[in-house]
């Protein structure tokens, strides 16, 4: 049976462009049990989750002369070995290599005309460890309809949980002339839908973007600052389709050392950590950084939850799809022209108290029905946020989603580390992802290839930032 894509989700849809791929990633890193990971052995584990993500099984049908928004139909010739592909690094392979993988991977646009997800086995790599990189469409990931894949394949327990099989049928895909009539029928019920639609097949994406930014009004609060230009800075530029990846790897414990010192949030000390790398990287570059100097980012989903939840990290005393957790987002401007890290994170707790308050927070029940790695699908969620605003209005996007502080596996396989990785929007040279993980904090990076080149920089300055507030809270 075909269902019609959200005005969200058709916007993202149809935002896809070859500089601009919408799809969200993730890297994770296992360490090989006694008996191996291998492709066969993960095929059948995503296999058995699938009726889990029962649309990762469906592709889009575009509706002629755009009368209506696209539709998801079962794929008939679904073939899980076309998504689920297999490859290999050089041995001994190094996280340099890598990472120049998952760049190229990351560059790469989905085919939509198939289920818009990929999935990579990734072997070779040394110190007997094996990667999952795993790609899914922003239009396909909603948090509601359907969660991000790499949540479901995870299990708190090595020899993983049991899942009732399931006999999948594809449902006959609907005729061209039957779309053309259900559009038409949607018409006359609801025209404005209609008449949005024709303008986006006519190119006019403003009308669908400003129906985007209220259809994500359940998980992005009103920005009182949407009509400020975002600061000149070389952030912005214009990109194209290649990439550059780049991966931080902090302990947790520093983050809550600086928290308990100064008496805010953990989510405070990230971002003046990336205010402080910020502030580096523009010296770096010869940028003028003068004490009023900022960056403003969009933080599409942060992630509190309720005072009998760890105050830290919300939702991460082993159930980390606790419906008490919540969503919302914000613009703040980071202070990069500040050269004291102390100061700089007195400025961004101010900043962020004053948009708790301001800021109309969310339930995130989405997240309750399935037990798995949620931050994939918030990191999700969080992209679709951001997509919806004008890219004029920041320089950057960080997407920040806490993870369960106990270990992870697939098919017996520990999972080790876990990166992120953002989609670049129009424009905009650099997005920061952050995911925690049993007693970690993870960034992934993801850059253009040559508006960003000196991404590596910004990784090394990530650290830098953060032992500087170490030493300020010694």
């Amino acid at each position: 049976m075909a269902t019609r894509l959200t005005t969200q989700d058709a916007s993202f849809y149809y935002l896809e462009a070859s500089s601009t791929p919408m799809h969200v990633g993730s890297l994770a890193i296992f360490s090989q049990p006694r008996d191996g990971l291998d492709y066969e052995t993960l095929l059948g584990v995503v296999e058995s989750r699938l009726s889990l993500v029962p649309r990762y099984r469906q592709k889009v049908r575009e509706v002629a002369f755009g009368l209506a928004r696209p539709v998801w139909v079962d794929d008939q010739e679904f073939d899980i070995e076309y998504h689920v592909r297999r490859s290999a690094l050089p041995k001994p392979g190094s996280d340099a290599q890598l990472h120049d993988l998952i760049a190229r991977l990351t560059s790469r646009p989905l085919d939509n005309s198939r289920p818009l997800w990929e999935m990579y086995l990734i072997e070779g790599l040394a110190d007997d460890r094996v990667a999952i990189f795993t790609k899914s469409h922003s239009s396909l990931v909603d948090g509601e309809e359907a969660l991000e894949i790499g949540q479901v394949i995870l299990d708190t327990e090595p020899a993983g949980r049991a899942v009732p099989e399931e006999l999948w049928m594809p449902s006959p895909e609907p005729s061209r002339s039957t779309l053309i009539a259900g559009a038409l029928g949607d018409l006359v019920v609801s025209p404005r839908d209609g008449v949005a639609s024709l303008r986006t097949t006519l190119g006019d994406m403003v009308s669908t973007a400003e129906d985007s930014v209220r259809a994500v009004g359940r998980f992005a609060a009103a920005v009182r600052s949407a009509t400020q230009v975002a600061p000149s800075n070389p952030l912005n530029a214009p990109i194209s389709r290649n990439r550059r990846f780049s991966v931080v790897r902090t302990d947790l414990a520093d983050y809550r050392e600086i928290r308990a010192k100064y008496g805010c949030e953990v989510n405070d000390v990230i971002l003046a950590v990336v205010s402080g790398a910020l502030r580096y990287w523009l010296l770096s570059r010869g940028e003028p950084v003068s004490e009023s100097t900022t960056v403003r980012a969009m933080v599409p989903m942060s992630v509190y939850a309720e005072p009998d939840c760890d105050p830290d990290l919300g939702v991460q005393r082993g159930d980390w799809s606790d419906p008490r957790s919540m969503v919302w987002s914000f613009l703040i401007d980071l202070p990069v022209g500040e050269g004291n890290a102390a100061v700089r994170l007195s400025h961004v707790a101010h900043a962020t108290e004053a948009q708790a308050r301001q800021t109309q927070r969310v339930t995130a029940q989405t997240l309750v029905r399935l037990s798995g790695f949620a931050p994939a699908t918030l990191h999700a969620m969080s992209a679709r946020a951001a997509s919806s605003f004008s890219q004029r209005m920041f320089n950057l996007m960080i997407t920040n989603a806490p993870g369960p502080q106990v270990p992870l596996y697939v098919a017996g396989a520990r999972m080790l580390e876990m990166y992120p990785v953002s989609p670049l929007l129009k424009n905009q040279a650099l997005s920061i992802a952050l995911t925690s993980y049993d007693g970690n904090v993870y960034y992934g990076l993801n850059a253009d290839r040559d508006a960003m080149a000196d991404v590596d920089v910004m990784a090394s300055l990530l650290y830098e930032s953060l032992e500087e507030l170490l030493d300020a809270c010694r």
